[in-house]
């Protein structure tokens, strides 16, 4: 499997999620200005929709929408537990969580990063945001991860797109559960595997 990477982007989630399932995979940065891939490619050929994650597998079938990669990668190693098993009351909990992270968290901040955004449109961006993490630091808790005692894919999701923040001047200072729960999830060995593979950190 190859999965390609904007350096830091959403993608960052499946890269740790591969890891933590143990699965081998080729990590392929794309060049975000030109959209050419570290392996020759022209990214908009591999993923015309343009964007990452990109995950291509071993019979050539390629794979995008974090939603669907990260459940994809934790049922190719059910010993993981990164995903509860399909079917179950469990297993819709965690789409739950991808689908809150992904149009709740994710699209938020990234209206933050838009230079042609308004301001006003910005400030509402940041009180939509406030109040969502109101919510998680909530329900989170003390509980080490998002779905209580086990790791799944929807605590890498939501470590990256919290993780944009700092770069965005949004503390999350306000949430003390968040703070922690980061600080957990980020000292993962996996977590700091990927982090070092895409440049993050030393």
């Amino acid at each position: 499997m190859k999965l390609y990477y904007f350096s830091g982007a959403c993608s960052l989630a499946s890269n740790i999620a591969l890891r933590e399932a143990g699965l081998k995979f080729e990590l392929v940065k794309v060049d975000r200005r030109t959209r050419k891939a570290a392996d020759g490619l022209d990214f908009n050929e591999v993923n015309p929709k343009g964007y990452v994650p990109t995950l291509t597998l071993d019979n050539g079938e390629v794979l995008t929408e974090n939603v669907a990669v990260l459940q994809y990668i934790a049922d190719r190693n059910p010993a993981a537990k990164l995903a509860p098993p399909a079917g179950t009351m469990e297993r819709y909990r965690l789409v739950e969580w991808l689908a809150f992270i992904s149009s709740e968290i994710h699209k938020n901040f990234s209206q933050l990063f838009r230079e042609d955004a308004a301001e006003e449109t910005k400030q509402y961006v940041r009180k939509v945001l406030s109040n969502r993490l109101d919510y998680l630091n909530r329900v989170i808790g003390s509980g080490p991860f998002l779905m209580g005692e086990q790791f799944t894919v929807a605590d890498p999701y939501l470590f990256t797109v919290l993780g944009w923040g700092r770069h965005l001047n949004f503390d999350l200072g306000k949430w003390p559960q968040l703070q922690r729960y980061m600080e957990r999830v980020g000292a993962r060995p996996q977590v700091v595997e990927a982090l070092k593979a895409e440049g993050l950190v030393k």
